[in-house]
């Protein structure tokens, strides 16, 4: 199993989010500073980076790319 980069989350709501969507769709999924990015909200040294199987990129960039674009419709 490798894990690459999929995306960084810059607050827990974004990270629920994400982290519902790869769990919504059987994708596992690791996360790098979670908690300590919740100790120190804004801090751009201290965003949570998440990480998916090489495998599943493909399909979890078109998940979170479809979500981000839900939320773009949505706040217009």
């Amino acid at each position: 199993m490798r894990m690459i980069h999929l995306t960084n989350a810059q607050n827990v709501g974004e990270l629920a989010m994400i982290k519902s969507l790869l769990d919504g769709n059987g994708i596992p999924y690791v996360v790098h500073g979670e908690h300590i990015s919740s100790l120190y909200p804004g801090v751009p040294f201290f965003v949570s980076r998440v990480m998916v199987d090489a495998s599943d990129q493909a399909r979890a960039e078109v998940l979170l790319s479809r979500l981000r674009l839900s939320i773009r419709e949505t706040s217009a």
